[in-house]
């Protein structure tokens, strides 16, 4: 039996439950943490399946309650829970691959993987909880990269692909869950562009281009994720022409040498600078204000798309 998707409102209760939740599953992650250093391989697999066990029982006793999102958390809780007992029973089994690196290819890293989406799937349909598809997401993109590439140039390729995927699955689907397939898929190609483009001036043009495309994504399949992407693209772009790079700021904020220079000092520690120093005091304001009007126009112009589609047309005067 499968149900509709719901689409939890947030609210306060909502807040609650979501994090009561996921606290019961870092609880008895916990707990099999303490447990791993007191019995053998086979033992925590046991143990891991009592808390598999615990969650769903948990879960389908919500969903018989007619408690939705109660249910849907600790299904979700149990997708993870079932990860981790997936893990912990393939080393008792001797399966060593699951922790290997993904330039070796690896057939029981790859069952672990689609053991996790075929879970996640059956919970989503029968819970009707969109949050689970955050794990369907994110553990296909990392099974697609797992099957076909080996690290490096072509893995980015792939993840550009794989998002590009979960950008047009997301704006055919239209539900609740799709929430997730924009978020990981906007997160995947502004990743991908990232990899690419991040060191010279034009590269952090293209960027902002690509960071622009994702603000006109937002407005067009009206999924906010797009424009939080695209807005922290805008910002990593500016601190780059600010100060070259995005974490000498932060080099220069803490104190941290990072791409400056030090310079030795008589009866003292070395005199280390960042290159965030060197920066005007006046540019940070100008550069920071000019995006913030930037951002705002943007976003008046989404309020003006906005309210021309929700006011009416004028009738005609009768005649």
């Amino acid at each position: 039996m499968y149900e509709r998707e719901t689409k939890p409102i947030w609210t306060s209760a909502t807040f609650l439950v979501y994090t009561g939740g996921l606290t019961v599953l870092l609880g008895g992650l916990a707990a099999l943490a303490y447990l791993s250093a007191s019995y053998g391989s086979g033992a925590q697999a046991g143990w891991a399946l009592l808390v598999l066990v615990v969650l769903y029982a948990i879960a389908h006793a919500l969903r018989g309650r007619e408690r939705p999102i109660a249910a849907g958390i600790f299904a979700f809780a149990a997708v993870l829970a079932w990860a981790v007992f997936l893990v912990l029973l393939f080393e008792w089994w001797g399966w060593n691959g699951v922790h290997g690196s993904f330039k070796h290819w690896s057939w029981s890293r790859l069952a672990l993987w689609l053991l996790i989406l075929l879970a996640a799937r059956d919970d989503r349909r029968r819970f009707g909880f969109p949050f689970i598809r955050l794990v369907s997401a994110v553990v296909g993109w990392i099974f697609v990269v797992d099957l076909v590439t080996a690290g490096g140039s072509f893995t980015a390729a792939v993840t550009l692909i794989v998002g590009l995927a979960y950008l047009v699955a997301g704006w055919i689907q239209r539900t609740p869950s799709s929430f997730w397939l924009h978020l990981v898929g906007g997160v995947l190609i502004g990743g991908s562009v990232l990899y690419w483009l991040h060191t010279s001036d034009g590269d952090w043009a293209v960027v902002s281009i690509v960071a622009f495309l994702f603000v006109l994504l937002a407005y067009a399949t009206k999924r906010s994720s797009w424009a939080v992407l695209g807005t922290v693209g805008f910002y990593l772009a500016t601190i780059h022409y600010l100060v070259g790079s995005p974490t000498a700021l932060v080099e220069g904020a803490f104190g941290l040498s990072g791409s400056g220079s030090c310079v030795a000092r008589p009866g003292g520690p070395p005199l280390c600078t960042s290159s965030a120093s060197h920066v005007s005091p006046w540019s940070p304001a100008l550069a920071f204000g000019l995006l913030g009007f930037f951002l705002v126009a943007l976003g008046m112009l989404g309020r003006r798309r906005t309210a021309a589609t929700l006011v009416p047309p004028a009738e005609p005067p009768p005649v």
